[in-house]
C-alpha cells in the first residue's frame, strides 16, 4: 500500500532534518502523520504547512526516547494506530573528533548515546511490533548507520549503539516476517543535517535529507530489507569489514 488513503505514519524523532523530509514525502502520497518528538515547538509550524500543502491530517505530540516507562502509554494513545512507523531519533554525542575524549570520560554521555540509539529504539519498537504482529500488517523503518557495520576508534561508542540497533532490526525482521510485517533498516552514511553541522565531509559520500527520504519511500514501496542511501557505502563497508583485525586495529580511523 503506497498511497496513504487515510492511513497513518508515525514519525518518532520528527524534528530531525531527515524526518522532516520523509514526512513531506509520505504526505505527498496521501499519508496522514503523527509527528512525535521532544521538541514540539517548530513541529507545530511544520505540521500546519504539511497539512495545508498536501491536504492530510497531521498531529504533533511529545515523545521522549529515554522515558521508557512512557512508551506503552504513548503508543496506546494513538487512535487510529499507524500502519508505518519511522524511527528517526538518534544521538551522535560529538560534533568533532575532539569531543570523543569528553564522551569517553563521561558515563552519563555514554548512557545517553546507548540509551537513545539502542535502548530507546528497543523500548518503543517492541510495543509497536507486538501491535503490528497482532494486526498482521505494518512496516517498521529504522534509521541506523554505516558506523554500526564495524567498530572504529573514532566513534566506537556511537558505532556500538548503532551496531546493536542494526542487529536488533535484523532479528525483528526475521521474527515478524511470518506475521506479514516488514522491517526496513536504512543506512544513510553522511547526511548534510544539523547533527553534523561544522564537520568537513566528502561531497561524493554525503547525501541530502531529500535523498534519504526518497530512498526510504522506494524501500517502503519495494519492501526492501537493508538500504544504503548511497550505494558506494555498501562497497566501502564491505572492504572495511574484510580488513583483518590485526591490520585494522593499527589504523587511525
Amino acid at each position: 500500500m503506497s498511497r496513504g488513503d487515510g492511513s497513518w505514519l508515525l514519525v518518532l524523532g520528527a524534528a530531525s532534518d531527515i524526518a522532516g523530509a520523509v514526512s513531506r514525502t509520505f504526505a505527498r502520497h496521501g499519508w496522514n502523520l503523527y509527528l512525535a518528538s521532544r521538541s514540539t515547538g517548530d513541529l507545530e509550524r511544520d505540521a500546519s504547512d504539511i497539512s495545508l500543502r498536501f491536504d492530510v491530517k497531521v498531529n504533533v505530540m511529545f515523545f521522549d526516547a529515554l522515558d521508557f516507562e512512557s512508551h506503552i502509554g504513548f503508543y496506546n494513545s494513538l487512535n487510529p494506530k499507524p500502519v508505518v512507523v519511522l524511527i528517526a531519533f538518534g544521538y551522535l554525542g560529538m560534533s568533532n573528533p575532539a569531543d570523543l575524549a569528553i564522551v569517553e570520560s563521561n558515563l552519563e554521555e555514554v548512557k545517553r548515546i546507548v540509551g537513545t540509539n539502542f535502548l530507546g529504539v528497543v523500548s518503543i519498537t517492541e510495543v509497536i511490533a507486538a501491535d503490528f504482529a497482532r494486526r498482521r500488517k505494518g512496516t517498521i523503518i529504522g534509521i541506523s548507520s554505516v558506523a554500526g557495520d564495524r567498530g572504529r576508534g573514532g566513534n566506537y561508542i556511537y558505532g556500538a549503539s548503532k551496531s546493536a540497533m542494526t542487529a536488533y532490526l535484523s532479528g525483528l525482521r526475521n521474527k515478524l516476517f511470518r506475521y506479514g510485517v516488514s522491517v526496513i533498516t536504512i543506512k544513510p552514511g553522511y547526511v548534510k543535517t544539523k547533527m553534523i553541522e561544522g564537520m568537513a565531509l566528502p561531497s561524493f559520500l554525503t547525501a541530502q535529507p531529500a535523498d534519504v527520504a526518497e530512498s526510504i519511500w522506494k524501500a517502503f514501496e519495494r519492501k526492501k530489507d537493508v538500504v544504503y542511501v548511497k550505494g558506494i557505502w555498501r562497497l566501502i563497508m564491505v572492504i572495511v569489514r574484510l580488513i583483518p583485525e590485526r591490520i585494522f586495529k593499527r589504523l587511525a580511523i
